[in-house]
């Protein structure tokens, strides 16, 4: 039976145990228990340690006994750092993902904060003279010259601002004279506050874009699908929804799903309005995070711009969330608290009541089917802003041509006469490195990775083999390890490879490559598009960092060197992504006022799918993968979860899903309306020297999926003998 005490509080703490922990409020606490509010972080001891936790519910009941009940140590904050409704979305979260409410709730936390860092004071820092400082004479400062200078100065003007003091004295004068009483500190509120919200005069809105625009409601919850063609103008339906927000006194959530398209969408914000805007992603500092994190919180950023983790973010006054390229595989989580930004961001929306705008050119099956059921708005722009024309396609069948470095004859060519008119060309191959495989002539060996099941791939700028799973490099060897001929061959195309053929070929032409490798030096990626921008004749190449959101103008033929590679792979979802990526690709080609062509290389150009996307676009070729995704209950017609395993041992591996096959068994017995499949090895079996396994749980009903889960979830919480988590919806296998 519960157990009645005076102040309880349940506390979430950074921990893979799925539930809260009741500690006991003391006394003589400084809070009285009515000021007590959930979201505070606290101090407590767990275990043998003080970790810092959040307060989740407070009440006056406990489950433990009350001499058994640890007391809470301190009380971090004197205000709640995250609202009751972020709470309830990370409640949600954590049991939808099943994941520790704890670790939910941390993930989403700055990391100077989960150490117990107090929030950054935002008020700005003014000083002024003291009661004892006006009634002093400056003759008391007669022997410290420096202090009586600064004397002088606050004499002169009621509060000056610490920042302009600093410009002029050290800190310790100004500490100095602060320890003898002369001056004191005062806070001022730093809200910034424009004229006019607008930077300048933005153009009319088309008409497809006012028939959007005019659609969408900005007052209570509502989903809005703005699927528009590639170069339609869905930026410019996001600046003038936020416009309205801005204007009601309202913050906005703005989500990318890649760093790299940071610089341009902050600059494309910054020119159109004059209001605080924040970045926020794993590129930026801890302090920069935190600044930021706590700048959203009180309200002094209207806009909030940032990759997957932004979600968590804290509005003061939240008005509308963006998600752009609302597609995007990246936003989906693939470790850890394996979550999505998209559907948290739905959720968010749902629970702050504030409206949702999802964008794309690809819209996901999940989302199309979203609108199917009516659970979303489906908004179209069928044709490109200004006079920019969508580009025309062309396959290049490979079994009738010359190839070179993986590319065609007629590749070649119509790259040399789009450079020749002075104009650009964008190339895609979605392989980084030199090479994919180092091969042996003689004897048919591959370079394979020690710890994956994969091979190495050679980087010809490093002079090393780096496998692209687990990071794991070696050095080329000398003559191959099987037979010991010293016929080594590189085999396959990667972009490093692909640049010095092109480099080779067009000697005047400069090359622009875009891959990870290259992006790992700060500003790479600003300076290829800042190049690109000039208009001079140029090639970029690079993976698919190139394909989501850019603005190429001056680009009038995109190269997809090789289409093939998705129709191949076992993966369900592998042809969707396919569709989404060479669609993207496409749509940087004829952005400005030149019309723009498309060439894709397959051995298969007959292929069904290749036909359907390419002749008749995305949106019937999505139907028709809806149309098979419904035939053979496939999400998003079928509710889908993994529970992963893996282990340096194979056998530990499986035998744990075997038993987690049993225990799921037991608590609901398999039919047609829930399924086990497995377990199977992942497609990757391994990686990074550990064996992978997964057990598939398919349902048909998400409330029965997540009950089953939830109970399984809390079986296996006490098995240790290997890493096992429960991915729901999830994106990879």
């Amino acid at each position: 039976m519960p157990v009645s005490h005076k102040t309880i509080v349940r506390v979430a703490v950074p921990s893979p145990l799925r539930r809260l922990f009741d500690y006991n409020v003391k006394e003589s606490c400084a809070f009285a228990p009515n000021s007590l509010v959930a979201g505070m972080r606290v101090s407590v001891p767990f275990g043998r340690r003080q970790i810092i936790g959040i307060i989740v519910e407070i009440t006056n009941h406990s489950d433990i006994v009350p001499e058994k009940l640890k007391d809470v140590t301190e009380f971090v904050d004197d205000q709640p750092i995250l609202s009751g409704r972020l709470l309830k979305l990370f409640k949600w979260a954590s049991s939808y993902y099943q994941f520790p409410i704890g670790e939910t709730l941390f993930h989403s936390l700055p990391i100077l904060l989960r150490n117990g860092e107090p929030l950054p004071e935002l008020r700005e820092r003014y000083w002024t003279l003291s009661q004892k400082g006006l009634d002093a004479g400056e003759e008391l400062l007669v022997s410290t010259p420096r202090q009586s200078s600064l004397f002088k100065l606050l004499k002169s003007k009621i509060n000056i601002k610490e920042s302009f003091i600093l410009e002029q004295f050290s800190r310790s004068i100004l500490s100095k004279l602060e320890e003898r009483g002369y001056a004191q500190l005062e806070y001022k509120e730093n809200e910034r506050v424009a004229d006019d919200i607008l930077v300048g005069n933005p153009r009319e809105p088309n008409q497809e874009q006012q028939i959007v625009l005019d659609a969408i409601t900005l007052n209570d919850f509502n989903c809005w699908l703005i699927d528009g063609v590639t170069g339609s103008g869905k930026t410019e339906i996001y600046l003038k929804c936020i416009e309205k927000i801005l204007l009601a006194g309202k913050q906005a959530l703005v989500l990318i799903p890649e760093i790299n398209l940071t610089p341009q969408t902050e600059r494309r914000f910054n020119s159109r309005f004059n209001v605080p805007i924040v970045v926020l992603h794993s590129g930026i500092t801890k302090k920069q995070r935190l600044q930021g994190w706590a700048k959203s919180l009180s309200g002094e950023v209207k806009i909030i711009l940032g990759t997957r983790s932004a979600v968590f973010t804290p509005m003061k006054k939240p008005g509308l969330i963006v998600v752009d390229e609302e597609h995007d595989s990246s936003y989906k989580q693939q470790d850890g608290f394996r979550y999505s930004a998209r559907d948290l961001s739905v959720m968010r929306a749902q629970y702050e009541d504030i409206p949702i705008l999802l964008g794309s050119a690809t819209p996901s099956l999940e989302s199309l089917r979203n609108c199917d059921e009516q659970r979303y708005r489906h908004l179209m722009l069928t044709k490109r802003a200004g006079s920019a024309a969508v580009p025309k396609w062309q396959t290049i069948d490979m079994r009738q041509e010359k190839i070179e470095s993986g590319f065609a004859e007629t590749t070649l060519s119509s790259i040399a006469d789009t450079l020749h008119r002075s104009e650009q060309v964008l190339v895609f191959l979605n392989r980084r490195g030199f090479a994919p495989v180092m091969l042996c002539k003689q004897c048919g060996w591959a370079a394979e990775c020690k710890y994956c099941d994969s091979k190495m791939t050679l980087h010809r700028s490093c002079n090393q083999l780096i496998c692209h799973h687990c990071g794991a490099r070696s050095n080329p060897p000398a003559g191959c390890p099987a037979c010991g001929s010293g016929q080594l061959i590189a085999c396959g195309e990667g972009t490093e490879r692909s640049e010095l053929m092109l480099q080779d070929r067009f000697r005047n032409t400069q090359i622009l490559r875009v891959d990870r490798d290259t992006t790992k030096k700060r500003g790479h990626m600003l300076e290829v598009i800042q190049t690109a921008q000039k208009g001079h004749p140029c090639i970029l190449l690079g993976t698919q960092m190139l394909a989501k959101g850019h603005h190429f103008q001056h680009v009038t033929l995109v190269v997809i060197v090789d289409a093939d590679a998705s129709l191949l792979s076992p993966d369900f979802r592998s042809t969707e992504r396919m569709g989404q990526l060479l669609t993207q690709v496409a749509g940087r080609s004829g952005r400005g006022t030149l019309p723009g062509n498309v060439l894709v290389q397959s051995y298969q150009p007959h292929h069904p799918v290749l036909q359907i996307l390419l002749g008749k676009g995305y949106g019937p070729f999505a139907r028709e993968l809806l149309a098979h995704r419904r035939k053979v209950d496939l999400p998003p017609y079928q509710y889908l979860a993994l529970v992963r395993a893996e282990s340096k041992l194979a056998s530990r591996a499986e035998r744990f899903l075997l038993m987690a096959k049993a225990t799921a068994d037991s608590i609901r017995k398999s039919s047609k309306a829930l399924y086990y499949t497995g377990p199977l090895p992942a497609l990757l079996e391994r990686r990074s020297g550990r064996y992978r396994y997964i057990l598939r749980i398919e349902c048909k009903n998400r409330k029965l999926l997540n009950s089953v889960l939830d109970k399984l979830a809390r079986n296996l919480e006490s098995d240790h003998s290997v890493r096992w988590c429960i991915d729901v919806d999830p994106q990879e296998f």
